[in-house]
């Protein structure tokens, strides 16, 4: 074994798990409604049809793989012990802790402040967040209630909303201008959330406060729903365009980290 081999916690591996959650990969890609036979799993994982029999078998035994027909018919799906397990693991989900170490890293990386926010409401509030240690700290407190039209956490939650949703939300809160350069126009908000999505992230230049900007992306759980969104906050003080740019990269690629962690599976930007 190589110096790379034991450092990296390979040595750690127990194959045979390795194998079995392969096979339950290669069981939850199945097209719904049509299990997998035993010569399609072991092409899906590499696998002789005696070890993906073994696996198999040994799954369905704990519930974790269930199995139907009989013969050269019988199929393979996930056991709906796999459920059970699914809730209790909901169930022991922070999202706080999950986020924490992420917007950790993201202030360490960008040297922004940065914050956790839910929907509640017509609002984002903020349920966490992590000071860059300057001395000149722009005022962030907990539990601060985000407008949705003019902040980056606001206007990150607002694009994962239909035209609909969105038109109904405003017709309650309004367009109130925070500035000279808040968004007061309804049409004008929608075709900027659809810049929001093309981008993956939220910028609000001094729409929420004078000199201040914050830059926001949505998180997404397990379902592919917003869960929440995270951001950073700085003082423009003339910060340069393409400077925005490479933070809301950087702030959009933190959330696909949680989101990942909350067990989302979609699509993602790299660009």
């Amino acid at each position: 074994m190589t110096v790379t081999e034991e450092t990296d916690g390979s040595r750690y591996l127990v194959r045979s798990v390795s194998r079995a959650a392969e096979v339950l990969e290669a069981l939850a890609a199945a097209t719904p409604g049509h299990g997998l036979s035993v010569t399609d799993v072991a092409r899906a994982c590499g696998l002789s049809k005696s070890a993906a029999f073994a696996t198999l078998h040994t799954l369905c035994q704990h519930g974790l793989a269930a199995d139907d027909g009989e013969g050269m018919n019988r199929r393979y799906r996930l056991g709906m012990a796999l459920a059970r397990l699914g809730v209790r693991a909901q169930e022991q989900l922070s999202l706080r802790d999950i986020a924490r170490p992420v917007l950790a890293a993201l202030t360490r990386q960008t040297g922004l402040s940065s914050r956790l926010a839910v929907p509640e409401g017509e609002h984002a509030v903020v349920i966490d967040q992590v000071s860059n240690g300057e001395r000149i700290q722009i005022e962030l407190r907990m539990g601060t209630r985000e407008l949705p039209h003019c902040t980056g956490l606001g206007k990150a939650l607002l694009a994962e909303m239909s035209a609909p949703q969105i038109r109904e939300l405003i017709d309650r809160v309004g367009l109130p201008r925070r500035t000279d350069h808040t968004i007061v126009d309804l049409d004008s908000l929608l075709a900027h959330l659809d810049d929001v999505r093309q981008a993956g992230y939220a910028l609000d230049d001094e729409e929420d406060a004078e000199g201040v900007f914050c830059i926001g992306s949505a998180l997404r759980d397990h379902t592919g729903a917003c869960s929440g969104a995270i951001s950073v906050t700085g003082l423009k003080l003339g910060l340069p365009s393409w400077r925005y740019q490479e933070l809301g990269r950087q702030v959009r690629q933190a959330a696909e980290e949680i989101s990942a962690r909350l067990g989302y599976a979609g699509p993602q930007l790299t660009s």
